[in-house]
């Protein structure tokens, strides 16, 4: 029998400003974060392909493909090394996922 990862996101203890590292492999890296509302993770990109899941609260994302604004289940995907913003309108509670993990150009690969 296989063993299951599983976590409650909604019941973790995260604290703003102290992502939580869910899961990190040779392959993908979970991270949770809390963002209090009015905050944002200023304009940044990541080596890897990234996937940013609301679970709770209201976020915008910008990019250069416009802005978009989503609750609870809202999905984006950004490409790797694609500058992105995301503020939170209210305290909200984020999943990202980082794959490959590290991407291609990361300082931790030795490629």
């Amino acid at each position: 029998m296989s063993h299951v990862d599983s976590w409650d996101i909604n019941s973790l203890n995260i604290e703003a400003h102290h992502p939580q590292v869910l899961r990190s492999d040779n392959e993908t890296r979970v991270i949770a974060i809390a963002l209090p509302g009015g905050e944002q993770l200023q304009e940044h990109q990541v080596h890897e392909r990234a996937y940013l899941v609301v679970v709770d609260g209201e976020v915008e994302v910008s990019s250069d493909g416009g802005t978009k604004t989503g609750g609870a289940g809202f999905l984006a995907h950004f490409e790797p090394a694609e500058r992105h913003e995301v503020r939170a309108t209210s305290d909200a509670r984020l999943l990202l996922i980082l794959s490959p993990w590290p991407g291609e150009g990361h300082p931790s690969r030795r490629d």
